[in-house]
């Protein structure tokens, strides 16, 4: 499948912003399902052309980016490919990504394989007759990928499909304080910020931590975020730690289901050193690496009559794996 973006739309910065500037925002009819975690809390889960247990309609789970959300618009647009095709597809919210508070102090994050693990696995239970695929997107990619190799031979999912997925964290949070992309960084650290603050209201966050509401304002890189949150509320040594046991390309040759990774060359969450090269996945694993794209972009076409690649390309390659039996 080409990818011909126009010539404004080579820019990565341009491909990275289209959908917040230019795309149309869509209203879905969503059947929101709260799915209780083993834990005590919950993650609320937006279906869309929802599956009925008895007549086998795969199922395309979605996991989202850093602070995204059912509003994504990469999000919606897929749910509509999906549809188009006959797929029932279903987004999981990360913790506190929903519309409603989470019930604990602790989050979620780049290699937490747990809540997604938990939800995959009561999809098997439940539509038994449904073929299973995943999606994951920037954050949610890194993690889907992790938990494929987590998964190995045993696997719930027919195929799944990784997006622009941070594959080293450390380079990845090393790329976001640099030039342009520290306009990226302080956009998302808005929302991280926010979202922590709101835990202060519910629970004695300074004595989980160490540090008061005063100085997570101040808080401006994802290395000074993971380390006085991310790291200690999840169990990690720092946020050095985190970042190298969540990184997920050290696990792609471990990954046994058969896996689509997208990835643009010009990404500016990244650098050239987190795509991996043939000899560091498996032979499940595809390369789809465009020179051009973003970070989760891929709009082909141009600015005025653009073509959504990504979308395309994704409902194309599961429905390879939606025809194939056994």
């Amino acid at each position: 499948m080409s990818f011909n973006p126009g010539f404004i739309l080579k820019n990565r910065h341009v491909q990275t912003l289209y959908s917040t500037f230019f795309a149309k925002p869509v209203k879905l009819d969503f059947e929101i399902e709260r799915f209780e975690l083993s834990d005590g809390d919950f993650v609320e889960c937006y279906w869309y052309n929802r599956a009925d247990t008895d007549k086998g309609r795969p199922i395309v789970t979605l996991f989202h980016g850093l602070e995204g959300s059912f509003q994504s618009p990469y999000i919606q647009k897929v749910m509509q490919s999906l549809k188009k095709e006959g797929f029932s597809s279903v987004l999981m919210h990360f913790r506190g990504c929903s519309l409603k508070e989470n019930l604990l102090p602790r989050s979620y994050h780049s290699g937490d394989t747990s809540d997604a693990r938990e939800w995959i696995e009561y999809l098997s239970k439940k539509y038994t007759l449904s073929t299973l695929f995943a999606v994951g997107y920037s954050l949610g990619a890194n993690m889907l990928l992790k938990l494929l190799a987590q998964y190995s031979d045993k696997s719930p999912l027919r195929a799944c499909v990784a997006v622009s997925a941070p594959m080293l964290l450390d380079v990845c949070a090393n790329q976001m304080n640099r030039g342009f992309s520290k306009i990226y960084q302080a956009h998302l650290m808005k929302h991280l910020k926010n979202s922590l603050l709101k835990k202060y209201r519910k629970f004695p966050m300074k004595k989980y931590i160490g540090i008061d509401e005063q100085k997570v304002k101040k808080l401006k890189t994802f290395w000074d975020f993971d380390g006085v949150y991310t790291a200690p509320i999840h169990g990690f040594d720092s946020a050095q730690d985190y970042y190298r046991r969540s990184s997920s390309k050290q696990y792609l040759k471990e990954i046994k289901t058969p896996t689509l990774i997208i990835h643009a060359q010009d990404d500016p969450f990244m650098t050239p050193e987190v795509i991996p090269k043939e000899s560091e996945v498996s032979l499940h694993v595809r390369l789809n690496i465009l020179k051009h794209g973003g970070h989760v972009g891929f709009i082909d076409g141009t600015l005025f009559k653009p073509k959504y690649y990504l979308q395309e390309r994704i409902t194309t390659y599961i429905k390879e794996y939606a025809q194939k039996r056994g």
